[in-house]
């Protein structure tokens, strides 16, 4: 059974305001002043690149880039046709998902997201395996191994249904709603593969729909990322995975108001 010990919201506070008060920042020096396209395909490259690269594939932000653009056309060398496919569904999942701000999160949504995600790469590892549907047998990865997936999987509608209740209410602040769904997505492990690609996805796409920029976990941050995950088990706490989130997020946000101040600056030999 999933326990887990709830932090009270309020000692996220300090959290919550610098987070609130960096995001006032973004949105003035960075998003606001960009076309929501090109946005919308910057963020869907790099957050692709980086969610595809925790599981293991080679592509960088650059080849990333360039499959987006040129498709199968060209594959940068030395990167295999599967991680290919697997970026180009990692792309078309992103989109069908972000293309429908408006959509509740259900079950239904998950499922298919889910096909899209694994269409062309499931069968490859698990020749037994449905895109789109839940698994049929007990799960492991990494150093876990999960629960008994018929009582798991028996809990995914209530975690959906909850998640879309809350994000109605307004009650709890969107990155912290994020990180929480995150942890018990992760904890609950539903489908045969592509768990944690869907679980990025997802919280992405609840900080999407309140109006908040998406979430990176970049590939540098794996181990830590990980370990956040790993205290939900261990500690029976979600406190670590929503500070990293806050923290993911920030970071990314000062790096990209610095970036685009650095990139404003005249240059010495330009008149």
């Amino acid at each position: 059974m999933y326990v887990c010990t709830i932090k009270p919201l309020y000692m996220f506070e300090k959290e919550i305001n610098a987070y609130e008060n960096l995001l006032k920042v973004y949105r003035q020096k960075v998003t606001s002043r960009m076309a929501v396209k090109d946005l919308r395909e910057y963020n869907e490259i790099l957050f692709s690149s980086h969610s595809c690269a925790i599981e293991g594939n080679s592509f960088s932000v650059n080849d990333t880039r360039e499959l987006k653009e040129k498709g199968l056309g060209i594959i940068p060398q030395g990167k295999t046709l599967f991680e290919a496919f697997e970026m180009l569904d990692h792309f078309r999942a992103y989109e069908y998902l972000f293309n429908q701000p408006e959509a509740p999160i259900t079950e239904d949504l998950l499922k298919e997201t889910h096909r899209i995600l694994m269409e062309h790469t499931l069968s490859y590892r698990y020749p037994d395996a449905i895109p789109g549907e839940y698994t049929d047998t007990d799960m492991c990865a990494g150093d876990t191994i999960f629960g008994e997936h018929e009582q798991l999987i028996a809990r995914v509608p209530l975690l959906l249904s909850s998640t879309q209740q809350t994000l109605e209410e307004e009650k709890i602040h969107p990155m912290i709603l994020a990180a929480r769904f995150h942890g018990f997505y992760e904890y609950l492990h539903p489908f045969r593969d592509g768990n944690g690609r869907i679980g990025r996805l997802f919280s992405n796409f609840i900080l999407h729909k309140a109006g908040h920029p998406i979430v990176i976990i970049t590939k540098e941050k794996k181990e830590e990322y990980i370990n956040a995950l790993r205290y939900i088990r261990t500690e029976r706490t979600d406190e670590h995975l929503i500070s990293f989130f806050f923290q993911r997020a920030m970071e990314r946000m000062q790096q990209e108001i610095d970036e685009k101040k650095s990139q404003s600056v005249k240059l010495p030999f330009l008149f």
